[in-house]
């Protein structure tokens, strides 16, 4: 369950932990493959954008006991300043190769296609410049609406590269883990091979790149070299820099 206090509506610009990152050195919190829920509440970004805790006695808003009312079957709000975020999605915010950002989550809340999917639940989808945000949202087990989780897809790479937000690097990089995710149990050697990760990107305990012609991607700090998402995130990183 995740507490309100404040959401990507509050971020109207840069800042730290809120911009969209091209895939950095290190990651604080690596994904284990699997949807968390948060142990400690989520933070409010400030106008600065540094994530900042609210004190728990802070009053609820005023739109609290409408949100207790909502169903699953409600659409959720289009209104970015009501959700909070979860601890999940804050460590996405962290992850190299995410590209996922407190302002990309309020665009896709005001203006995106909004879908139903059975395993998610509700998502805002936003295609821009190439690439699609995804968010994922949920407002009944909670006292306010959450920000679950996002991703970035390719939706056109002729767009994206074109539009140059995102170098090609970037650009393979969300293809690769798109492909990982999408059936986690199954080898994607033909949609790795292509790619070229040279700035390694997180999934599980271990830091990934591929080069063109390789079918599989390669750990930097163990040289485990994996074929799917669960053949990653089913080992644990042994080098040098584990659970970075």
């Amino acid at each position: 369950m995740a507490s309100r206090q404040g959401g990507p509506g509050t971020d109207e610009g840069p800042g730290t932990g809120t911009t969209e990152r091209r895939t950095a050195p290190h990651a604080t919190h690596p994904d284990t493959g699997g949807r968390r829920g948060p142990s400690t509440p989520p933070s409010r970004f400030g106008p600065d954008g540094t994530p900042q805790r609210a004190s728990t006695s802070d009053p609820e808003p005023q739109s609290v006991p409408a949100a207790r009312r909502r169903t699953p079957e409600d659409p959720p709000v289009r209104d970015p300043g009501l959700y909070a975020l979860t601890d999940h999605f804050r460590e996405r915010l962290e992850q190299p190769g995410r590209y996922v950002s407190t302002r990309t989550v309020s665009d896709a809340i005001r203006h995106g296609q909004l879908r139903w999917n059975r395993t998610d639940g509700w998502r805002f989808a936003l295609v821009e410049d190439g690439i699609r945000f995804v968010v994922v949202v949920g407002d009944t087990e909670t006292n306010s609406p959450v920000v679950v989780t996002g991703w970035t897809e390719v939706a056109d790479r002729d767009d994206a590269i074109e539009a140059a937000r995102f170098d090609p690097v970037d650009i393979d990089t969300i293809a690769v883990r798109t492909g990982l995710s999408e059936d986690s149990s199954e080898p994607i050697p033909d949609r790795i091979r292509p790619r070229t990760v040279t700035r390694p990107f997180v999934v599980g305990e271990h830091r990934l790149e591929t080069e063109p012609g390789e079918p599989f991607v390669r750990c930097v700090d163990c040289g485990c070299r994996f074929r799917s998402k669960s053949a990653i995130t089913s080992r644990n990183c042994h080098g040098g820099r584990r659970g970075r």
